[in-house]
């Protein structure tokens, strides 16, 4: 289940608690709009298209329920048949 609307590096992107078939990259610190942030990337298993960021570390204490959360990009996301 998505928590919230957040911006992407592409648009409007979502924060989530968990994700499947979804693999991630090394975690380099970044300036996010938010703040300083230790995150990687994660990217489709399957095609490898990076999808977003898993946030490993945030260090504003206003930023910490982000750890070990993920921004999957709205981009990046496909309604399939079956969905409501």
């Amino acid at each position: 289940l998505a928590l919230q609307s957040f911006q992407g590096s592409q648009g409007r992107a979502y924060l989530f608690n968990s994700v499947v078939n979804v693999g991630c990259g090394p975690a380099e610190e970044r300036v996010l709009l938010t703040g300083l942030h230790a995150v990687a990337d994660i990217y489709c298993e399957n095609c490898k298209t990076t999808l977003g960021w898993k946030y490993e570390h945030a260090f504003e204490s206003s930023q910490k329920y982000k750890e070990g959360k993920y921004i999957i990009e709205l981009a990046h996301m496909i309604k399939d048949n079956g969905w409501d």
